[in-house]
This record gives C-alpha cells, structure tokens and sequence, in this order.
C-alpha cells in the first residue's frame, strides 16, 4: 500500500522522526507509521504550523530533511509558515500534505488547493505523487533536491487514493549529499586577495556546516590571525569566547562592529546570502558594488552574483571551502594581528551593559545570568520580537555541531517559532539542554506545543518575556507616529497559571534577583517549566527606552 511504501522509502534514507497533525486525507501514512513504530516515530503536534517548524529546527540542527505531514487546505496554509522559513534560512526539510484523490482533482473539492502554485515562491521543489509504483522515486528526490546545493524545503502531495493503491517497488539506497567543490583558480585568487589585504574581515553564515566545517574555519582564522563575524543568527558557527571572535552581524549590530566591517579592505562571506539584515539594508556592504573587495562564497550557484556583483565568487559547499581553507599556509605573517585583537577585545566590551535605567527586571542581567548557567550544550531558541535583541548581545555560543551551544532562531523573522522549535529540539536531543525565549506575543502564537512537550515528556524552560505589546512594531510605532497606539496594545494571560494549567511548572519573576532560582529550578526539574518575566515595557531595546525614542520623534516635528 502507497502509505507503507512511503514510510519504507522515508526509512530507508535514515528518518527517526516526522513531525505533523493527522488528517483523514493520509490515513494510510499514518498506518504506515503504526508499522513502523519502532523505526520511526510519528510526533503529534497541535498546530501545522507548529509541526512545520518543528521540523525545520530538526533539519537546521541535524543538517537533514526534518520532515512534516498536515492534511489538504486549512492544514497546509499553517504548515507554510514553516516551508517559508525553511526557504529563507536554506534549511532542508520536506513537507507531505495531504491531497483529495486525483478523482477529483481540479474541481476545488473540499479543501483542495493546487501547491505547485501556492508553495511554489517558497520551496526548491513542489510536485504530487500520482503514481504508487513512483513513491521511492520522488523520496530520494525530494532528500537530493533538499540537502544539495543551496539546501532548503521541498513539498510532496499526496492524493489520497494513490496512498491507498498497491504496488511492488524497488527499495532505493538513502540520499547522499552532494558538494560543491572550490576549484584551484578560484583559491589561488583568495589567497592574492588576502595576502594584499591590510584590514581582512571572515563573515560566516548560511546553513549546510558541519562539524569538521566547523573546526576548519576556525583553523584557518587562527593560522591567518582573522577577526570573524557571524551572519544574522548564525552566532553558534564560531566560538563566541574564542579571540577571533568580533561579534554577530544583524539586527542591533555593535556599532564598533559595523565601523569596523565599513573600514575593511576585505570581506570574505562564507556562507551566507548577505541578505538585508546581515549587511544592515544592503548599506553595510553597499548593494550592487562593495566599497570593499568582496569574496562571496556559497553552495548556491544562482545565489552568486543575484544581489552583490563581487570581486570573486565561490561556488562550494561549507565543508568543502573550509576543508580548502584550512590547508592554506600564510606566506608570511599575517600583519593585521591587531586589528583582529582589537576586533574581540570591541566585542568583550560590548557584553558589559550599560547601566539599566528602567523599572524591574533588567534583561541584560537575565541574558548574563542564562550565559552563566547553562551547560555547554544547550540549545537556545527563539523567535521574533525585541526581547531577542538582549539574547543576541550577551548570550556567548560554541559551534553546536561540534556539541557546543546552539542557536536555533528564524532569519525570516517569523513570530512564533522560538516555542515549536525548541520542542522539536528537546525530542530529538533529549540529552540536551533546551530553553525557549520567547516574547509574549510571540509565545501566544505557537504556545499550545507546550502540550506537545509535555505529552513527549521533553522537559524545556520556557521564557516568557511580557511587557503586555508587540514590542517591535510599537517601537517603530512610536518612531514613525509618536503617542498614536494602534494595535499593539496586548491583554495577557497569567502565563505561569497558563503553564500550570498543561501540567508544566509555571513561575513569575517580577525583580532581577528572583531570575536566577527560578532558572536553577526550572533546570532541575522533570517536566517543562515556563518563566514568565514581567519586565518594564518602557525599555524596548538594550540601547534605548520608548521615551527617548517618542521624544526624539516629537523633536523632530513627526506626529
């Protein structure tokens, strides 16, 4: 039967888990997955959306597909936030939806909806299975087509009678990623170029490393003295403690760190797509032409040369580039030793905080205190809104596919992710550490996986950071509009009580002091644990308050 054949196929490519909500459209799916229980295991989520991302988290931590199911229609048009964060952050990941049987195909059935052209922006590939017998044939495409190249989601559906027919197919061999090697013309121009350089900048970023990656890249910072930069939520590629280290490239950069990058002679992009929020609106690192020389590389062939006309591209995959990189040996000794020193040592002052001005919970002592605490393995996940801001500053990763901290968080920006995703995280890594920070905004948009986790028995701290607003958008609010609250004005739950009320530990912090019990209980414990923290909503950023920024706005003659 289509549905066991399916399972089979996903088997044989070395799936462990599938994340999804079920539906009537894929039942034989689902009794492909009671067959295989011990092989596979099938996790119920309570929200497409929320099975989407947390198979993108598994695909951004693994460096395989995370794989999703959801029924036709309603269920589809939730998991694409998923698919389109998958897009965005180039992160492997197959979603299956469910479709009506190819019967009734083009009649807009009950909830049929035509995904070539509804995911068809947002995913590498989109296709329908029609015939049984070709199962194992779009399987080991849709891995292929996600894990080589730019890496990033792929979308199969699956009519509903083809699941129920049968067929004798033969059993595939599992999916090899395929690599994009730097050829030798291109390395010998990188080496000229680092070799005339006087201020040389390392930016890394973009999915697809692994651990040798990794270590190589490190390798090769240290042999030739660089300062290295990660791209926007890519902080856990290098380690932050590490002297090379000069900080994190996106949203709220240090402005030391961005002088620094506008002063460089050289920029080597290894990795990310250097898309708007790493090179700060495309002024950082001016879009088309750099002020800087640029070395642009990336796995991607058709994302060289689409925004930044660059002064040599790469076309390799991470573990190749930075395999080719770490045998490099400097001709001499590299002369910006300085400058790179001088790189870490603007970071190290960046992660003192100034002195907090506001009323009650200070977050940079929260951020601190989370530094302090965790173990070195922790996964640390969040989604979109200001209270990221402080995490991005003050909490120091380690490479984590060399077991060190992780940084799971959408470049795409989407809301909600940071509960799902650090859900998916504590399933699959139950040996680890997992904390979500999350906004209150941002929690009450996925926040019913805390039943998920708990129905998984995957205990993780949930951090719940209220001012009672969507904090992001009243900021620009009172920047473009001052004193005109529209719509970002929020009524809350009691989030402990709510936590409590799933079978979780729930607990309010209301003073900085009080942070750290809470987390050490919370750490201790055997079940998920939610910290709500009450905090000033005045103190919107780690730099400035809603006061100076509605005053400034009122200076400036804008109401």
């Amino acid at each position: 039967m289509g549905g066991h054949i399916l399972v089979d196929a996903l088997l044989a490519h070395g799936a462990e888990l599938a994340f999804g909500v079920p539906g009537e459209s894929y039942l034989a799916v689902l009794d492909g997955f009671h067959r295989r229980r011990d092989q596979l295991r099938f996790i119920v989520c309570r929200q497409e959306g929320g099975a989407a991302v947390m198979a993108e988290a598994y695909g951004k931590l693994t460096g395989r597909p995370g794989l999703a199911f959801c029924t036709r229609g309603p269920g589809a048009t939730n998991a694409s936030i998923g698919v389109h964060t998958a897009f965005q952050d180039s992160t492997p990941m197959i979603l299956f939806i469910g479709q009506v049987g190819t019967d009734f195909i083009d009649r807009e059935a009950f909830q049929e909806i035509d995904y070539r052209r509804m995911f068809g922006q947002m995913a590498k590939w989109v296709a329908q299975i029609d015939r049984v017998e070709r199962i194992p044939e779009y399987i080991a495409r849709a891995y292929q087509t996600a894990t080589s190249g730019r890496p990033g989601p792929v979308v199969l559906a699956l009519p509903e009678d083809m699941l129920a027919q049968t067929a004798v197919v033969p059993q595939l061999r599992g999916y090899e990623r395929v690599l994009s090697w730097p050829g030798d013309p291109g390395m010998a121009r990188l080496r000229q170029l680092l070799e005339a350089a006087g201020r040389p900048f390392v930016l890394a970023g973009g999915s697809g490393w692994t651990p040798q990656a990794c270590a190589d890249l490190q390798a090769f910072a240290e042999r030739f003295a660089l300062p290295v930069g990660c791209a926007f939520r890519g902080q856990d590629l290098f380690d932050n403690r590490h002297p090379n280290y000069a900080g994190d490239v996106g949203i709220g950069i240090n402005p030391a760190l961005a002088e620094r990058i506008r002063q460089s002679d050289l920029v080597l992009a290894i990795g990310p797509r250097l898309g708007e929020m790493t090179t700060g609106g495309y002024a950082l690192i001016a879009a088309p032409r750099p002020a800087q020389t640029l070395v642009h590389v990336h796995a991607g062939a058709e994302e060289l040369g689409s925004v930044y006309q660059a002064d040599l591209m790469i076309h390799a995959s991470m573990p190749a580039i930075a395999a080719r990189l770490a045998a490099l040996e400097p001709a001499a000794a590299p002369r910006w030793q300085a400058w790179t020193e001088a790189a870490h040592a603007d970071y190290e002052r960046y992660l003192q905080p100034p002195a907090y001005a506001g009323q009650g919970v200070d977050m940079a002592e929260v951020i601190r205190t989370l530094d302090q605490m965790l173990p070195d393995d922790a996964v640390v996940t969040n989604g979109a809104g200001n209270y990221a801001g402080w995490l991005h500053r003050y909490f120091r990763y380690r490479p984590f596919r060399n077991g060190g901290r992780g940084q799971l968080a959408p470049t795409s920006g989407a809301m909600g992710y940071g509960v799902p995703a650090a859900v998916g995280a504590k399933i699959a890594f139950p040996q680890r550490t997992v904390v979500a920070l999350a906004g209150d905004g941002c929690f009450l948009m996925n926040g019913q996986e805390l039943a998920t986790a708990m129905q998984y028995q995957a205990p993780v701290v949930f951090i719940v950071v209220n001012n009672g607003m969507y904090g992001t958008i009243r900021m620009h609010q009172e920047r473009e509009y001052p004193n005109h609250v529209s719509g970002t004005a929020l009524h809350n739950p009691d989030f402990a009580a709510l936590a409590r009320a799933y079978g979780a530990r729930g607990e309010t912090v209301t003073t900085t002091e009080a942070f750290a019990p809470a987390l050490r209980a919370a750490l201790d414990a055997p079940v998920s644990t939610l910290i709500e923290i009450r905090v000033d909503p005045d103190v919107i950023t780690p730099r400035t308050t809603l006061s100076a920024i509605r005053a400034q706005a009122l200076a400036g003659g804008q109401h």
